[in-house]
């Protein structure tokens, strides 16, 4: 029979008054009610109604998920919380009370919790993997070791924005054509089931044959209408097919990230990237003092694709054997040769985190120029691609009446 120290807490929702009998109300985690009603009352107050928060629909408990721009703003906060003297328990209390997110604050009295109770920082967050990675966990727990944990908070909040910037500026890369191409075909949809079929009766009357270029959007059109609920069905069943195959089979999944490297354009930009996340992750666990056979798994899953991780763990391999990381990384053929110098570089002169940051500001760089001239590229494209796509179901509509008026 499993005892309450086994049980799983879920969340409470209360409702009590204050020494001044003024009326409080908030969120708590527990294993049962009489647990919450005995914390309330060790902190001052006279709990009134306590009960299970009820969940959404989806089972979440409502309000907005935490992404990783919080968890980057956590390690900012907390940083600078301990660099003003500012002791950890309370540390969480501001950054908790700071921030608009309910679930976030819940987090953060989750973990002040668990230090409350004697625990470190490093086990209270290993707790909620979905939000701290085993590369931030380890980073704090060595921090706490060592006693240092103020800057190394301090490297993780400069590691994750850094991260969380490169990530942005790709999302907005891909969004605004991806974007484009789902508005085009939405209204060249519209045109062929709406609006081309008015065209088309208007056509019939002529008593003339119609360009051929006029013909084949009619057809199409005919089509549409005729099939138009197996078209988008079958649309819908490709998309959720192809998010639920990436998300359910790994096979498939590393095919999509081999082949987005070998895309033209976005390939090179998701290149550069993974290089970038590859040298700023290594440098942040090396600086920490992480041993690097250590460090290649955490560097292998920050990558972001699986040729890189594939050329991590192989270097994970060939370091633990003795061969040097500068010369393991040049046999794996992914990393450039600038990238494998500096790499080098570092090794023989006992600065290879700095030299790694370097290599990393060099890689956000270029990322950056990538995604200037990729969103001054692809402007003139996307009006090209709506004007033929757009342009010629107009044109297509529009022939037989300029044919018309030159015979006339």
């Amino acid at each position: 029979m499993a005892t309450a120290a086994q049980k799983q807490p879920i969340i409470f929702v209360w409702t009590g008054l204050d020494k001044k009998g003024e009326k409080r109300k908030g969120e708590m985690r527990g294993i049962n009610e009489s647990q919450v009603r005995a914390a309330l009352r060790g902190k001052g107050l006279r709990p009134v109604k306590v009960k299970k928060k009820p969940k959404d629909l989806f089972g979440t408990g409502g309000g907005k998920a935490i992404d990783s721009s919080d968890i980057a703003t956590f390690a900012r906060q907390m940083s600078t919380m301990m660099s003003s003297g500012v002791p950890l328990i309370q540390s969480f209390d501001l950054v908790g009370q700071g921030h608009e997110k309910p679930k976030f604050q819940q987090l953060m009295m989750d973990l002040k919790a668990d230090v409350e109770a004697g625990g470190t920082m490093a086990s209270a967050l290993r707790k909620h993997p979905q939000h701290f990675d085993q590369l931030f966990c380890n980073l704090v727990d060595a921090g706490e070791q060592a006693g240092i944990l103020e800057s190394l908070l301090t490297k993780l909040a400069i590691y994750k924005e850094k991260s969380e910037s490169i990530k942005k500026k790709i999302k907005g890369a891909l969004q605004y054509p991806i974007a484009v191409i789902v508005v085009a075909m939405i209204v060249s949809a519209i045109l062929l089931v709406y609006v081309v079929p008015i065209f088309a009766d208007m056509f019939k009357d002529f008593g003339a044959d119609l360009p051929a270029f006029t013909q084949v959007v009619v057809d199409m059109s005919d089509f549409m209408v005729a099939y138009w609920l197996p078209v988008f069905g079958g649309i819908a069943i490709f998309v959720i097919g192809f998010v639920q195959a990436k998300k359910r089979f790994v096979g498939f999944n590393n095919f999509l990230q081999r082949l987005s490297l070998k895309l033209p354009l976005f390939g090179e930009l998701l290149i550069k990237s993974a290089l970038a996340r590859f040298a700023r992750t290594l440098a942040t666990m090396f600086a920490a003092g992480t041993p690097l056979v250590e460090a290649m798994e955490s560097v292998a899953g920050a990558t972001g694709n699986i040729v890189y991780y594939d050329a991590c763990m192989k270097i994970k391999e060939d370091v633990s054997t003795g061969i040097p990381l500068a010369e393991s990384m040049r046999e794996t053929n992914v990393f450039p040769n600038m990238c494998v110098q500096m790499t080098q570089i570092g090794e023989e002169t006992g600065d290879l985190d700095k030299m790694l940051n370097k290599v990393a500001d060099y890689y956000e760089e270029e990322v950056d120029t990538l995604v200037e001239s990729l969103s001054s590229l692809m402007e003139p494209l996307i009006m090209a691609f709506l004007g033929v796509v757009i342009g010629g179901l107009v044109v297509a509509m529009y022939l037989p009446i300029f044919q018309m008026g030159s015979v006339i």
